[in-house]
């Protein structure tokens, strides 16, 4: 039935496409229209640089209203952009999928670059799943997305996509808002600057909706303008500090659905402390016919949390200081660039008391005290290159490749082996922790891409895109050895994706309203992929694939009515047998992935009856999904419906109200399938959000 469906919707959109491709052909008319053209959008992820997506032969988002989604969590924002699922843990922690399934495991944060001004917020090898709470989203000027390989101009980690925040322009604003909601929820925003100078801030506060949960959390960025030898610059201090009390998995088949299970906390002793500050100076200088932007950076992050989902709830605190310089040229139809980064990282685990567990496997083998203490020196090399050709006046050919080495330097500060942190030996074999002797490993990856762009009218636009991406080896994959393995023999992951898309405007479509639209079918291929087996060894031998349709369409339907429609259909699927579990007897090649949802979209409904009034119904959709590799237990699915609504009192006055999960569906942020039970971390009911913003 699945297939069936599948083939209905591509029939349909082949259709679609097919009629404006026939368009001149049948007389439809093209009327002027005032309304800008998703062609003429501004980006800067794609080249470093401002352009327009007509520029771009990849597939890029932009979300700007990002004061009218008011965002308490960054998947309210991003669930608007078609392939993308930011599955929301508790508090501000989540996991991410871009063109794939959520992806766990210590290092499966490397397959997505999160960035800020095109700068990663965390170094090459350091990732963090949750990275996307460092980044002050609450008040940047739009967030851009690219789905799928963005390795030749952002090397590791850019493999299944990038999320870029960029920060608001320098400008003569200044502004207040304050906001709260349920659970003790309170926020408040303040904006101050002029032509030279820039401050936002925000500070939340959240008692949270489970028991023994909650967080506080503040966020900051300060930018201002200089000039230097020739160079405009603009310089960004970034700030972020979050302290959360963390709220576990509730287990139990469907448990989401029990009012009482679902406020109930099964670890109110977990606690995620985290901080980040972030130092960047964008200096671009115009040369003859040509353009130098050089981005020297310093970067510094901390974090401490107890892991509450490990028997003997271990401590682990890790952190690195990173500085380093991107450089880039462009220069009639070339770019050329080179990246530099040197980092210092460590990473210590200590378990504080003796396992609590009725095994005494887990109680020999897993004992109080020091288990990790190593530092990491990474050093990153990069060398990328694109050119641009014009084919005619309706196309043009882009090449690009990108050559990166990534190199660290590992010092382990305990005792070598499986022993205890005092040398002496644990129970069954060794202790459960292994730490590998000092040791230097080095990853060298090419990638190329190339992208074919090709008007078919003056507002729409044919690409196609072959492009390879790649990850290293995260330290903690390396190093964070558990077991008999002794050394981790694993490489980079590499991944091949070829897309075909179609994208821009029908101005007259309904009542002189213009059509936006972006269609995009992608397929995937990865090798390589680093995963934990059965025996707890970090090995790289999975394959799999990704294909799917994306669909984003904007129109207006009236002078008042406008709508979106965000839409995914994906399999994500095993392409071998990769060994996760001991249990694991059937083959689970062809599988869909655990956490991979086959659909998923949003619907908006936006309503303007007169200029201070504007409403937004939302409909968030997500597909059935199944929650362990063998395909035998799975979630089904869910809908929400949100609203939200803004009404300017005067030009300096408005009031704001947002009513997320209207209709109180009992539904799961994420499932799970692990340790033979069902576990969920749980969707808030019905909640009312309601604030006020000032402009000074």
């Amino acid at each position: 039935m699945q297939k069936i469906l599948a083939a209905r919707l591509i029939r349909q959109v082949a259709a679609f496409c097919l009629l404006f491709l026939l368009r001149p052909i049948t007389g439809w008319a093209i009327a002027a229209q005032d309304s800008p053209s998703l062609l003429e959008e501004v980006v800067v992820t794609a080249a470093k640089i401002d352009q327009t997506i007509a520029d771009v032969g990849t597939n890029i988002d932009r979300i700007t209203d990002l004061d009218g989604i008011g965002q308490t969590h960054i998947n309210e924002t991003l669930q608007r952009t078609p392939g993308v699922w930011i599955s929301r843990g508790n508090g501000q922690e989540h996991l991410t999928a871009i063109r794939s399934p959520v992806l766990t495991g210590a290092g499966a944060c490397g397959a997505f670059l999160m960035a800020q001004d095109n700068l990663p917020l965390r170094a090459s090898g350091f990732c963090n799943v949750n990275a996307l709470f460092d980044v002050n989203s609450e008040q940047a000027a739009r967030i851009e997305v690219v789905k799928g390989p963005a390795g030749v101009l952002y090397g590791s980690n850019a493999m299944h996509g990038m999320i870029n925040v960029i920060t608001p322009p320098l400008d003569e604003h200044s502004s207040i808002s304050a906001e709260a909601g349920p659970h003790d929820y309170y926020r408040t925003k303040i904006t101050a600057g002029t032509s030279r100078w820039r401050l936002d801030v925000n500070h939340t506060t959240d008692g949270g909706y489970k028991h023994d949960s909650g967080f506080d959390q503040q966020k900051a960025n300060f930018k201002f303008s200089a000039a230097l030898l020739g160079f405009e610059l603009t310089n960004v201090l970034s700030i972020s500090n979050l302290n959360q009390e963390t709220a576990g998995f509730i287990f139990g088949n469907k448990a989401y659905k029990d009012s009482h299970l679902a406020r109930q906390n099964p670890n109110p002793e977990a606690y995620r402390d985290s901080s980040s500050i972030r130092l960047y100076s964008i200096m671009t200088k115009s040369l003859n016919h040509s353009e130098l932007v050089l981005t020297p950076y310093v970067r510094h992050t901390r974090m401490e949390f107890i892991q509450h989902f490990l028997p003997g709830q271990a401590i682990e605190k890790n952190g690195h200081e990173s500085v380093g310089l991107q450089t880039a040229w462009h220069f009639k139809n070339w770019l050329i660039g080179a990246e530099f980064e040197f980092t210092e990282g460590f990473l210590q685990e200590t378990q504080p008391n003796t396992t609590n567990s009725d095994s005494a496997f887990l109680v020999a083998t897993i004992p109080q005290g020091d288990h990790y203490d190593y530092d990491v020196d990474a050093r990153t090399l990069a060398l990328f290159s694109q050119y641009t050709k014009s084919m005619g006046s309706n196309s043009k050919l882009t090449l690009a490749a990108r050559y990166e080495q990534v190199k660290y330097d590992y010092a382990n500060n305990l005792s070598t082996g499986r022993s205890r942190a005092d040398g002496s030996l644990c129970g069954f074999g060794g202790c459960r922790f292994n730490r590998p002797a000092n040791r230097s490993d080095s990853f060298s990856n090419f990638s190329p891409q190339l992208n074919f762009s090709h008007y078919l009218t003056s507002t729409q636009q044919l690409y196609l895109q072959l492009a390879r991406g790649y990850r290293a080896p995260q330290t903690t994959e390396l190093y964070r050895l558990q077991g008999g393995q002794t050394v981790s023999e694993i490489d980079s992951e590499q991944l091949d994706s070829l897309e075909i898309g179609f994208r821009g405007s029908v101005p007259d479509f309904i009542n002189n309203n213009r059509l936006n639209y972006d269609l995009s079918l992608y397929q995937l291929k990865k090798d390589n992929f680093i995963f934990r087996d059965s025996n707890r060894a970090s090995v790289d031998n999975g394959k799999t694939s990704h294909t799917g349709l994306e669909i984003n369409l904007s129109v207006a339907l009236s002078n008042t009515i406008s709508t979106d429609w965000v839409m995914t259909y994906a399999r994500h699927q095993y392409e071998n047998n990769p060994a996760f579990s001991a249990q694991t007897a059937t083959s689970i090649m062809h599988n869909d992935i655990d956490t991979a949802p086959r659909k998923l979209g949003s619907i908006r409904l936006t309503w303007q009856p007169a200029q201070p009034l504007t409403t937004e119904l939302e409909l968030v959709y997500l597909g059935k999904y199944y929650t362990d590799p063998e395909n035998n237990h799975s979630y089904p699915g869910h809908t929400i419906i949100n609203l939200r609504s803004h009404y300017n009192i005067n030009n300096k006055s408005q009031i704001f109200i947002r009513l997320i999960n209207l209709t109180n569906k009992k539904y799961a942020e994420r499932a799970d399938f692990a340790f033979g039970s069902e576990r969920y971390f749980v969707g808030e009911p019905a909640s009312i959000y309601a604030g006020i913003k000032m402009t000074l």
